[in-house]
C-alpha cells in the first residue's frame, strides 16, 4: 500500500493533513515562507508539486464538476423527496431540467473547482521553475503540472466554452477570455510539449501522477470532441493518440470490471490516472454511500452514520442494460441483504416490509424513500461514516477502456470500423461483461452512446458522449427537450461580477 501510493502516502498526507483541515490555508501558509527558505530538496519541490494534485480531490463531491456533468445527463438524478428533502430551491431540478441558472451553487461551485485547480498549478509551475535547486526529475515535475492544468482547462472549455485563461502567476491583472478555438490550440500544443518529459511506465513511485498514458489520453479525448469544439473533425488524430497509449503497452482490460474500483484499485493494471484517496487523510471527498444510500443499507455494508438517500439512477438509463450484463450491478436494485446474506425486512404497523429498491420512481417530486436503483460501483468498505472515515478508493478519471472505445468511435466515424473488431482488448470490455463480442453490423450511433454509458456510468463522460452523438438536447426522463444554449453551463454571476472582461454564454 505504502509503495504503491507514493504520491499521498510518502508526499502529500503532510499536504492533505494540513490543507483539508482549513479551506483555505494553502495559500496562507505557502506565501509566508520565502522560496528560497522552503526549497531545500528535491522532496520539497515534489512535496509543493503535490499541492496542484490536492486540488484533484473535490471532483468526486455532492457539489462539484463530477455531480454538475452527472445530474445534467440522463443517468443520474436527484429527484424531491416525499418528506420535503433534496428539492433544495429546485438546484438539482434546474441541472436535471437544463434550465441551467447562473446563480447555481453547484455550476458556481463547479466552476471554482476548475479555476483553483489551473491557479494552483500556475503557482506550482512558478515556484518549481524559480527554484535554484536542481536535481535530475526536475523539468518532468513541471510538465507533470503543466499537463495537470491542461486537464483542469479541458474541464473549462468543455462545459463553459469561453473562458478566463492565464498561465502567468505573477499577472495580477484580470485574466482575458478566450474562445473554445484559443483553448484548444492552447491544449494541444501543452501536451505535444510536454509529454516527452513524463514518465513512460505507471511505476509505483508516479502512481497517481501524470504520465504519458494519461497526456495521450487526454489528447485522444481533446481530438474526439474537436467537431464539436471547433467545428473540424479530428477523429484520424484521435486514433493516433490512442495508439500512443496503446504502444505503451502498460495497460491492459482487467478480467473482472469491478476490479478497478475496489477499495484497494491501486493495482489495477486498467487505470491510467486517479485521484489518490485515503479514509483519513482525504475524508469529505469521496463519499457516494452517503449520498445514494438509504440508512437500510447500513445492515447490508455495516456502516455508521447517517445515509443521506439523495443520488439515484435515472429509471431509463437503468433500463438501458441487457439483465445478464455485469455492469449492471454496479447498481443496487432488488431485494436488499444484510452482511450474513438474510434479506432486510422490517415490521411496520405490524406488517411485514421488504428493504427493495427499486430501479422505478412513481414521483418525481416525490420519491419514495427505497425508490431508486443506487450506485455501488466503487467497493464500499466496512464502518464508512461520513467525515470519520470515508471511501478509501482511489477515483478513476482515464482508464484504458476509455482509450479503446475512444479510438473505436474514432474509426467508426472514419468507416474504418472493422480495424478495430479483431482487437480482443476491446472483444473483452464485452466479454468480461458476459455480453456477445462485438459484430461490424452491431456498431450504430445507438449502440456505440448506449455501450458508452453502460460501460462507463457515472464516470463524468456522458454529457461528452450526449452532446457527441446529439442527443443532449433531447427529452428524458422528466427532462423536457433543450436547445442548443445548453450544450455549455452559463458563467456563474460571480464570475462575472469579479471580472469585468468576462461576457455571458450566448442564451444566459
Amino acid at each position: 500500500m505504502k509503495t504503491k501510493r507514493y504520491l499521498l502516502i510518502s508526499l502529500l498526507v503532510a499536504v492533505v493533513a494540513i490543507f483539508t483541515s482549513c479551506t483555505d490555508l494553502e495559500e496562507d501558509v505557502y506565501s509566508s515562507i520565502p522560496l528560497d527558505k522552503f526549497f531545500q530538496s528535491e522532496r520539497d519541490v515534489l512535496m509543493n508539486a503535490g499541492r496542484a494534485y490536492t486540488k484533484l480531490q473535490r471532483f468526486p463531491e455532492e457539489q462539484r464538476l463530477w455531480s454538475l456533468i452527472e445530474n445534467a445527463s440522463d443517468e443520474m438524478v436527484i429527484p424531491g423527496r416525499d418528506d420535503g428533502l433534496w428539492w433544495e430551491q429546485g438546484r438539482w431540478d434546474e441541472l436535471h431540467t437544463h434550465r441551467f441558472n447562473s446563480s447555481n451553487k453547484i455550476l458556481r461551485q463547479s466552476y471554482e473547482f476548475v479555476f483553483e485547480g489551473i491557479s494552483a498549478c500556475n503557482e506550482v509551475i512558478y515556484e518549481t521553475e524559480s527554484s535554484e535547486i536542481q536535481f535530475e526529475a526536475k523539468d518532468r515535475i513541471v510538465a507533470e503540472i503543466k499537463i495537470l492544468r491542461a486537464l483542469f482547462y479541458y474541464w473549462g472549455a468543455d462545459n463553459w466554452g469561453n473562458i478566463p485563461f492565464t498561465t502567468d502567476f505573477t499577472n495580477k491583472e484580470l485574466p482575458e477570455q478566450k474562445d473554445r478555438a484559443f483553448i484548444f490550440s492552447f491544449l494541444e500544443q501543452e501536451i505535444l510539449s510536454n509529454i516527452d518529459l513524463l514518465q513512460a511506465e505507471p511505476t509505483p513511485a508516479h502512481y497517481g501522477r501524470v504520465t504519458k498514458g494519461m497526456a495521450w489520453t487526454l489528447l485522444a479525448k481533446l481530438y474526439l470532441n474537436a467537431e464539436e469544439w471547433i467545428g473540424v473533425p479530428m477523429y484520424d488524430k484521435a486514433v493516433e493518440a490512442c495508439d500512443k497509449v496503446i504502444d505503451l503497452n502498460a495497460y491492459s482490460i482487467e478480467d473482472d470490471y469491478f476490479a478497478n474500483f475496489r477499495v484497494k484499485n491501486e493495482n489495477s493494471r486498467e487505470n491510467i490516472f486517479v485521484i489518490v484517496n485515503h479514509s483519513v487523510y482525504t475524508k469529505d471527498r469521496l463519499y457516494w454511500y452517503t449520498l445514494t444510500l438509504n440508512d437500510a443499507s447500513r445492515a447490508t455494508f455495516g456502516f455508521k452514520g447517517e445515509m443521506w438517500d439523495g443520488f439515484v439512477c435515472e429509471p431509463e438509463f437503468f433500463n438501458s442494460f441487457e439483465e445478464n450484463d455485469i455492469r449492471r450491478n454496479s447498481f443496487l436494485y432488488g431485494q436488499q441483504y444484510d452482511m450474513n446474506g438474510n434479506p432486510i425486512y422490517f415490521i411496520e404497523n405490524g406488517d411485514t416490509v421488504w428493504f427493495q429498491y427499486t430501479p422505478s420512481i412513481g414521483n418525481y417530486r416525490a420519491r419514495k424513500r427505497w425508490e431508486g436503483a443506487r450506485c455501488c460501483k466503487y467497493e464500499y468498505q466496512k464502518d464508512l461514516e461520513y467525515y470519520v472515515i470515508d471511501m478509501e478508493n482511489d477515483f478513476v478519471l482515464f482508464r484504458y477502456a476509455d482509450v479503446l472505445y475512444t479510438r473505436l468511435e474514432a474509426l467508426w466515424r472514419l468507416g474504418r470500423t472493422g480495424e478495430m473488431l479483431g482487437d480482443p482488448e476491446l472483444q473483452k470490455i464485452r466479454t468480461r461483461a458476459g455480453l456477445q463480442p462485438y459484430q461490424a453490423s452491431d456498431i450504430t450511433a445507438q449502440e456505440l452512446l448506449a455501450e458508452f454509458g453502460r460501460e462507463f456510468a457515472w464516470e463524468a463522460r456522458r454529457r461528452q458522449d450526449q452532446i457527441r452523438f446529439g442527443v443532449w438536447g433531447n427529452t428524458w426522463w422528466n427532462k423536457p427537450p433543450s436547445g442548443p444554449t445548453a450544450k455549455l453551463f452559463p458563467l456563474p454571476q460571480t464570475a462575472l461580477s469579479a471580472n469585468s472582461k468576462l461576457q455571458q454564454n450566448p442564451g444566459y
